[in-house]
């Protein structure tokens, strides 16, 4: 088990606790995520920030960005398939990360978010994950 928090996020990941391996949690909020779920946030929130590195410095200290990605999770063919939205929005220096999870028929949705201290913390925790850890064996995270 791994337990990561800091002021305004938390971070869990068992991967004996099945289907829901890992806890996420913001400040007054909470959801549990399956393995497919964790793999999409760790996989969006690594794009998103990947991009905003890359940009912070021909931004302008003025100058706003927003930037968001949205991954499939499941299969929606089957019927069982869901989707997983990342936004990041914020400056060069400071951003905040906004969760959609769209749950498949029957399933529970999602909505949070990170101030700007806990967005960069908690996206440092998941870049850390490594696949095992979430019980991803196959998975490619």
């Amino acid at each position: 088990m791994e337990i990561c928090e800091g002021p305004g996020w938390r971070l869990v990941v068992d991967a004996s606790r099945t289907p829901f391996i890992a806890l996420i949690g913001g400040d007054g909020w909470a959801s549990e995520l399956t393995a497919a779920e964790l793999g999409a946030l760790q996989q969006a929130a690594g794009r998103l920030t990947a991009q905003h590195r890359a940009m912070a410095d021909v931004l302008m200290a003025e100058e706003a960005v927003a930037m968001e990605v949205e991954l499939p999770i499941g299969d929606p063919e089957a019927g069982d398939g869901g989707s997983l939205w990342l936004g990041l929005e914020g400056d060069r220096h400071h951003w905040t990360l906004q969760l959609v999870l769209t749950p498949a028929p029957g399933c529970r949705g999602l909505e949070g978010g990170w101030s700007a201290t806990a967005s960069e913390a908690f996206s440092a925790a998941l870049e850390r994950l490594r696949p095992a850890e979430q019980g991803g064996g196959d998975q490619d995270w």
